[in-house]
């Protein structure tokens, strides 16, 4: 039965958990604590995608601070893994450090990895299942929805004037910036956690950006794929998505056009751009089909960085999980361009965020919050 004082041990994971995210993707963060009595003997946390797991780094906190973890109780926010990936399986860890009782906030929706709990009592050691279970699955929104349903947990993000623009006129001038310097490196850590960044074709062609992570004095080993949506080719053959190879890039196009754009279609391949071509949705490409095919290429998180229009498609076909808004402290009046106000008032329903969360970058304001609660399993 657990306790309060479970409680709180059980959130002390979860904050060790949360330190994984941004380095961990599209693995869950996993935080440890392994306790007797009142002491703390070991913590630990997922640190880094392909590294040891929370569980073995708790374990191996326990041995260099002298402690020995036998007869514990150990508290971690997903179940112990039960077969040989990367690293070696933790419940194999856990039964041979000799822990008496495992509290799990909540169990692993993979076929591959799940199993650990069964493990674990058949090695006699005293399990329970289910403390502080809805945190452990927000924590990890995107890695449970991709598991229950494999599609990409979408996340919404967009920058905006205080009166509701996108871009200014004259962003020729001015630069098209509308956030600040704050808010632009949360938006890259950010992008480092996802494994895909979607824009649309009119803002490749107004902006023209590089969707790279770019983050001072870190390398990025797994930049995300750059996807446009794009249904009539009309992607400029010299814009960054095409010239910088920095990272891999796909162009989503109708199936029609794909098929009445031969030679486009070939010059894109020629500069290592892969074309995906979709079906075709009131003249514009099945974003829902899209997302299906993104998902199969192992997609769990995607970012979605677009204009007005597009982002209100896929508010309207509730294709998005999750939205980040960066609210910048001044007007563009006439100078204002890609009104986000104007283009939604097209939204068929209400949208009410969930969970909602305000951040401050400077003089920015970020509203972020969750669109759709977390799929369940399938009954």
């Amino acid at each position: 039965m657990s306790s309060e004082r479970d409680i709180k041990i059980m959130q002390m994971a979860l904050l060790f958990a949360r330190k994984g995210l941004g380095s961990v993707e599209p693995n869950p963060a996993v935080g440890c604590v392994i306790v007797k009595g009142d002491t703390i003997l070991g913590t630990g946390f997922h640190e880094r995608f392909g590294e040891a797991h929370a569980e073995v780094n708790a374990l191996a906190d326990c041995k260099a601070r002298g402690n020995d973890p036998a007869g514990a109780t150990m508290y971690v926010t997903l179940e112990p893994c039960s077969h040989t990936g990367k690293t070696p399986p933790c419940s194999q860890a856990v039964i041979n450090a000799k822990i008496a009782r495992v509290v799990i906030a909540a169990e692993d929706p993979t076929d591959l990895a799940g199993g650990g709990i069964e493990m674990l009592k058949q090695a006699g050691i005293e399990v329970e299942v289910g403390l502080c279970r809805d945190e452990a699955e927000k924590l990890n929104a995107p890695f449970y929805k991709y598991a229950r349903t494999g599609l990409p947990w979408v996340i919404v993000k967009w920058a905006q004037s205080k009166d509701g623009y996108l871009a200014r006129k004259n962003a020729a001038t001015e630069g098209n910036w509308i956030s600040n310097e704050q808010s632009r490196a949360d938006v890259h850590k950010l992008r480092k956690r996802t494994q895909a960044i979607l824009t649309g074709v009119d803002t490749v062609i107004a902006d023209n950006p590089k969707l790279t992570v770019r983050i001072e004095a870190e390398a990025i080993d797994r930049p995300p794929l750059r996807v446009v949506v794009d249904s009539q080719l009309r992607i400029p053959p010299d814009c960054h998505l095409v010239m910088v190879p920095d990272a891999p890039t796909i162009v989503v196009t109708t199936a029609r056009t794909a098929q009445a754009e031969t030679e486009k279609v070939q010059n894109l391949r020629d500069a290592g751009i892969e074309v995906l071509p979709v079906p075709a949705y009131e003249d514009h490409c099945d974003l829902g089909e899209a997302l299906i095919l993104l998902g199969a290429r192992g997609i769990q998180q995607l970012l979605i960085e677009a204009g007005p229009t597009l982002i209100t498609e896929l508010l309207n076909q509730n294709l998005a999980d999750e939205v980040r808004i960066y609210i910048a402290p001044f007007t563009l009046g006439a100078n204002g361009t890609a009104s986000a106000s104007e283009t939604m008032k097209t939204l068929a329903n209400r949208q009410e965020l969930k969970d909602v969360k305000i951040d401050t970058f400077d003089t920015d304001i970020c509203i972020r919050g969750y669109l759709e609660v977390i799929p369940k399993p399938l009954a």
